[in-house]
């Protein structure tokens, strides 16, 4: 009784919590700004602490005022000779700096406090090897930022030294994609929805730039999902900061989701998403400097031009950006010219291309110099560092095999002085004539397990070779039976089934031509089974320019054999219907990828007629589609067609 009492009076209790909290809610009382906040604070430490975990600090009041304060606060700590505080106001005055876009003042107030480093706390110096890592970023110092990392890896602050940013910024996508790929992506959770976002937000970012939009445009749709998970997961609890984070990178994605369509010509598309992208940066960013802001402003202007919508390009040409790029000021300045060209205001169109011309003579020769020396810098560090790890990995293999030696010979030692100490002489007898004995057994057993294992291989490989003969004899039937039949609908079903044979006999042959019967090295046999293709079907074989980008990539049998099936199947529709008035320009692109312990991804592309409109109702009728489509349900995937690209797509992606 007196147990189901307590039970009612603490049922009692956290409902009346309950109505008072929510009451409490709806009261909605005021909130100190986070300005406000700052200046009530007492000592540098809590100010330091409070500016840099604070979200959107510049939503009420902007960034000059907090310049001004953090200046006061600055002579003062100077006047009085507090060295800490002075540390802790000057880190703030360099961000402030930094987000507004003035990284040389920034960055010289982050020098000073550098110079006194060794005197920081491990939270001082984070903050400070940081701004300096993004400010060299932003002054295109890549020297000194692969200096600044070097220094905050050696400091324990990070654990992975990456360069997949500068490489980018150098032009070298593919090469930061595989750094980013490499140093990143292990690190990142599964359950990590924002990292997962973050991830594919900047793999789409390097496919972009690397002039790969569709398939950019599918990574920057990942993210976007993800980030959707992160903002409405209501079981994630998540920090003012982190939610501000989280809506500032979403409309970062779709911005770029934006430039994707513009990149494609979907300007109706792009200027949605750019338009909501400009909105959530100037609200989750506010107050700072944000080079995607200048980047979606300059793209959204040239959509409205190619749309003829004069008025809202100039809204936005007219907006009072702080570019600091001279790439950004060519674009601008060619999107004036465009803009004048259009309306018929020719002079000030010429005005705008002269601007440009001059900046090009001006930059262009000093810019290639630079850049060429930054590529060779970069290069050699990375080739350094690369060296550096292996030598620390040879120095612990070699600690390490020193450790286990001496250990082996501490226990050789106990072990042969407790044989002298129980067996005397006869033991030790014994235990030689024992271990040669052994030793001969295993050498003898060794023996016949090598000799197994030949005769196995051997074996395999025999079996293999008449496994292609004998469906190279079936392709020869096809081949005698073609001859004897007249209906046309026969033949082409014969051909097509003499083709799909052929391709599973070339992966018998490639598995017997290779020292290991496991695997198929797939670019070989792609280029096998082109070369195949192209002696069935002669049309256009000799004027499609065929790219296969595969090297490196290895399956076993039982995914070798569909994947080259499905494969077959497109190159061969693709002779046949994609390109009808035999174009010298078409073009066929074969993408294979696999990482050790990864998922795999596949995507043929060719730039022909497309699909016809009723693909979807001949998808249960067409031989072709069935059987591509049950090939990839053995591969545990799905087959993904692309029909709104030139020409078709297919893709999928597989274990």
């Amino acid at each position: 009784m007196k147990k189901l009492l307590a039970k009612i009076l603490n049922l009692f209790f956290i409902c009346g919590l309950s109505l008072m909290t929510s009451y409490g809610q709806e009261l909605e009382l005021p909130e100190v700004d986070s300005f406000e906040r700052f200046l009530n604070l007492e000592g540098s430490t809590e100010r330091f602490t409070f500016f840099f975990n604070s979200a959107n600090r510049y939503s009420e009041n902007s960034a000059y005022d907090w310049i001004d304060v953090v200046n006061e606060y600055t002579f003062e700590a100077e006047s009085q000779r507090d060295s800490t505080a002075t540390r802790n106001y000057k880190l703030i005055q360099s961000q402030i700096y930094h987000d507004l876009g003035d990284f040389d003042k920034g960055l010289a107030i982050a020098k000073e406090v550098y110079s006194t480093i060794d005197s920081l706390e491990i939270d001082q110096k984070t903050v400070l090897l940081n701004i300096m890592d993004r400010t060299f970023g932003q002054l295109e110092l890549y020297e000194d930022q692969m200096d600044v990392r070097e220094e905050k890896n050696e400091s324990g602050i990070t654990d992975n030294l990456y360069y997949y940013d500068i490489y980018s910024n150098l032009g070298m996508y593919r090469k930061a994609m595989e750094d980013y790929y490499d140093k990143i992506r292990p690190n990142i959770e599964e359950k990590d929805s924002y990292g997962q976002a973050d991830f594919y937000n900047n793999v789409g970012n390097f496919l972009r730039l690397d002039e790969s939009t569709p398939t950019a445009l599918s990574n920057y749709k990942k993210a976007f999902g993800y980030i959707e998970v992160f903002i409405n997961d209501m079981m994630l609890t998540k920090t003012e900061k982190a939610e501000t984070k989280g809506y500032l990178l979403k409309g970062i994605i779709e911005g770029n989701i934006g430039k994707c369509h513009a990149q494609m010509k979907n300007y109706e598309m792009a200027i949605p998403k750019l338009e909501s992208s400009l909105e959530m940066i100037k609200e989750y960013n506010s107050g700072k400097f944000s080079q995607d802001y200048i980047e979606n402003t300059l793209v959204i202007a040239e959509c409205y031009i190619q749309l003829k919508d004069f008025k809202k390009a100039t809204d936005y040409l007219s907006d009072d950006l702080d570019i600091k790029k001279t790439k950004d000021i060519l674009k601008r300045n060619r999107l004036f010219a465009a803009f004048y060209d259009k309306t018929g205001d020719f002079e000030n169109a010429t005005e705008y291309l002269k601007r440009n011309l001059r900046l090009h003579d001006s930059l262009a020769v000093s810019d290639s110099e630079i850049q060429k020396q930054m590529l060779a810098t970069v290069m050699a560090r990375d080739i350094d560092s690369k060296k550096a790890m292996i030598k620390n990995q040879r120095e612990e293999l070699e600690l390490r095999r020193n450790e286990l030696i001496a250990k082996d010979e501490r226990n050789d030692m106990v072990f042969i002085s407790l044989v002298f100490a129980l067996l005397f002489l006869a033991g030790l007898v014994y235990a030689y004539l024992r271990s040669i004995k052994t030793q001969r057994v295993i050498a003898k057993q060794k023996g016949i397990i090598e000799n197994a294992l030949v005769e196995k291989d051997s074996l395999l490989k025999e079996i293999h070779h008449r496994v292609k003969n004998n469906l190279q004899m079936v392709s020869s039937l096809l081949s005698l039976q073609t001859k004897n039949t007249r209906s046309k609908a026969a033949i082409e079903a014969l051909e097509e089934g003499k083709s799909r044979v052929k391709a599973m006999a070339l992966i018998h042959q490639k598995l017997y031509q290779h020292d290991d019967l496991s695997v198929i090295e797939m670019q070989g046999y792609i280029e096998s089974l082109i070369n195949s293709v192209q002696s069935v079907y002669k049309k256009g074989g000799h004027s499609i320019n065929i790219t296969i980008d595969a090297e490196g990539v290895e399956l076993d049998i039982d995914r070798a054999i569909p994947f080259g099936l499905i494969l077959n199947e497109l190159v061969s529709n693709s002779f046949k219907y994609a390109f009808p008035t035999d174009d010298e320009n078409g073009k066929i692109y074969i993408h294979l990828r696999r990482t050790k312990g990864q998922e795999g991804f596949f995507e043929y592309t060719d730039n022909g007629i497309g699909l016809p409109e009723d693909t979807d109702l001949r998808a249960n009728t067409s031989m072709g589609l069935r059987l591509m489509n049950r090939l990839a349900n053995q591969l545990q995937t799905i087959l993904n067609v692309d029909k709104g690209v030139e020409g078709v797509r297919f893709w999928f992606n597989f274990k």
